[in-house]
């Protein structure tokens, strides 16, 4: 097509080509400003999630063995990103950056155990939304706080949420039951575990659209963070995706991952078909996204990074370092695409450095809602609109002890507390795998300086009852929970010398990790195959730990017994400590003894001076591998 002006410079003189180009211009904002699109409310906003959905694993970004045409087709007709990175490398508290536009060091959820919650207090996009005039959905994995906790998403501004409230109630597509705003909502023939009459996901993607249509004439916003491709890797048989891959040579979970990458293709081409249908195409952005980095599903010799090279470009074998779980660009790296028709222009790819809490301002502007003064998110809407964008200073990550800080292309990151902070050069070394610390000390510590600016000490929500959360949780299997093998222990304590465990109490503990039965009085049960833990979330329960023990009768004692936890895990597993004895339980004097223990699974006796008492204090200083958390099997109090 021949350009208008080119057109037209041979028939007028060029003050009429700019006159004409003028008036052209003005019919063209006079019609929009005319026109219902225009006139009309806000825009309406789709966010779909994909849950562990991998950088490299759509089409349209070169993946040469999974069919997307309906994201690619979103892709050509819209924005793709090329560095939209999580909020944090696993599900819960990812989606709390997304719903609060916080940085994972603000966040009240900042790790995946438990169900932890959002704060009563905490403003999300649901609820800046709502108070806008918004209807507000929610369909799919919250993961922001489970039944009886002030984290339930009706708390946190949606009219009605239909899905999971816990990650692990969410791995099985057949549980007996779903959530509606807090309610169970039946599923007809289920029992838990992979297989039932009701395909979970079927039903969350069809309330999605009956909350569309029931909303068409006002604005909403529509949350889906559905649950494919993640969980147990179940998609019914008689599903149009499934015959795209059962026959093909690969190994069967492998096939069926695929399959639900297409099925989640198809419905969001479902989606556009039904926006169009009720004529809100226009005036509605769609954006799609993966939740966190990618996982090395079906690994082999063959395929070290993963069947599906999740985080491998397929054309060139440029790689992400690391995966879910970990801050390396694996972890992090998600696809992301913007379609908004008319407002986008279509097939445009930017580079925008962008990440999870920017979803917050940016729909808090689309909406024309007041962006809180205290997220740490930037609106996209300047890079959708192809204009000058705001950049972060910088971006920050934190999660079980892992930091990173990302600023321009030099990306910092420790592994540990306790390890050493690596520097990375985006702009030269995308796969992280050169540490250029030492060349750089002045550049690294710049990044360290912001990643201690950017931390602030957890304030996590609470629960009034975790009964029903729990309840939740083990209705991934229901009545098909496959039988637990005994567990088994390698090591126990002797029994010789030792005082009988019957009638000991624990009267004190600084944690416990509740949601997986590792419970403190695991510690004295006897019993070398239960384990007591500390809670996960790090950030609030660190060092010391401790555990105070009434064993009944004052008694003298020579010494502890520390057995290690039994089973394959060294989290928790005690380096340094100290007891005491007393007979007030709230006052112990100096410790009886101090001492730093052996990486072994083996009892290790802990001799101290004969003392009477009737209270033991174990307080834990470190862990074997400088972790925040303790951990034992058993305890043995040792008095000949």
């Amino acid at each position: 097509m021949i350009p208008f002006g080119e057109r037209q410079k041979n028939r007028y003189p060029e003050a009429m080509v700019t006159a004409l180009r003028t008036l052209s211009s003005m019919v063209l904002l006079v019609y929009a400003a005319c026109s219902p699109a225009a006139a009309q409310r806000p825009p309406n906003i789709v966010y779909v999630l994909a849950d562990e959905l991998g950088y490299y694993e759509l089409s349209c970004l070169g993946h040469p063995n999974i069919e997307t045409p309906n994201l690619d087709r979103m892709a050509a007709e819209g924005m793709r990103f090329t560095q939209y990175l999580a909020g944090s490398s696993v599900c819960a508290p990812t989606r709390a950056c997304l719903m609060t536009g916080k940085h994972s060091g603000h966040t009240s959820v900042r790790s995946n155990g438990g169900g932890t919650p959002l704060r009563a207090d905490e403003q999300t996009v649901a609820s800046l939304l709502k108070a806008r005039g918004y209807a507000t959905g929610g369909f799919g994995k919250w993961g922001c706080g489970g039944r009886g906790s002030t984290g339930v998403p009706e708390s946190h501004g949606f009219d009605t949420f239909v899905g999971y409230y816990d990650q692990v109630h969410a791995h099985s597509y057949y549980p007996a039951y779903l959530i509606e705003n807090s309610r169970e909502l039946p599923l007809a023939g289920n029992t838990g575990g992979r297989s039932g009459e009701t395909y979970s996901h079927a039903v969350i993607v069809e309330r999605a659209m009956s909350f569309i249509r029931a909303n068409k004439d006002q604005p909403f916003f529509c949350y889906m963070p559905v649950t494919p491709p993640h969980g147990l890797f179940d998609i019914p048989n008689d599903d149009p995706a499934w015959e795209l891959y059962q026959d093909k040579p690969w190994p069967e979970d492998a096939r069926r991952y695929a399959a639900m990458v297409s099925m989640l293709d198809r419905q969001v081409g479902e989606l556009f078909a039904l926006l169009k249908e009720l004529q809100l195409d226009d005036n509605t952005v769609v954006l799609f996204s993966g939740d966190n980095g990618g996982a090395d599903y079906f690994r082999s010799e063959e395929h070290p990074r993963g069947f599906h090279g999740a985080n491998v470009h397929p054309q060139t074998q440029v790689e992400f370092r690391g995966k879910k779980g970990n801050l390396y660009e694996g972890g992090l790296r998600v696809p992301m695409i913007v379609r908004w028709p008319g407002h986008i222009a279509p097939n445009t790819v930017t580079d925008h450095l962008c990440y999870f809490p920017d979803f917050l301002p940016t729909a808090t502007e689309l909406a024309g809602a007041e962006t809180p003064a205290d997220v740490d998110g930037i609106s996209m809407m300047a890079t959708l609109r192809g204009a000058k964008q705001a950049e972060h200073d910088y971006l920050y990550w934190e999660i079980g002890g892992q930091t990173a800080v990302r600023h321009d292309q030099w990306k910092a990151l420790r592994s540990g507390r306790k390890s050493p902070w690596q520097l990375f050069d985006l702009a030269n070394d995308i796969s992280e795998a050169n540490n250029v610390a030492g060349q750089h000390a002045d550049v690294l510590a710049k990044l360290v300086a912001m990643a201690e600016q950017a931390h602030q000490p957890v304030r996590e929500g609470t629960f009034g009852s975790r009964d029903l959360h729990e309840k939740d949780r083990r209705a991934k299997w229901g009545k098909n929970a496959p039988k637990r093998r005994r567990a088994t222990a390698k090591y126990r304590l002797p029994t010789d010398g030792l005082l009988p465990n019957k009638g000991w109490k624990i009267v004190r503990f600084s944690s416990q990790s509740s949601s997986n039965g590792k419970v403190a009085a695991n510690a004295i049960d006897g019993d070398p195959r239960t384990v007591w833990h500390t809670r996960w979330q790090d950030e609030t329960y660190r060092h010391p730990h401790e555990l105070v023990i009434d064993l009944g009768k004052s008694v003298e004692i020579r010494g502890l017994y520390y057995l290690a936890r039994q089973d394959n895990g060294w989290n928790g597993t005690i380096k340094e400590c100290e007891f005491s004895i007393s007979d007030d339980p709230n006052s112990f004097s100096k410790a009886a003894t101090t001492a730093t223990l052996a990486k072994t699974k083996r009892p290790q006796r802990l001799p101290c001076d004969p003392t009477k008492g009737r209270y033991l204090r174990l307080r834990v200083l470190s862990e074997i591998n400088g972790g925040p958390w303790a951990s034992a099997g058993d305890l043995g109090v040792i008095i000949q």
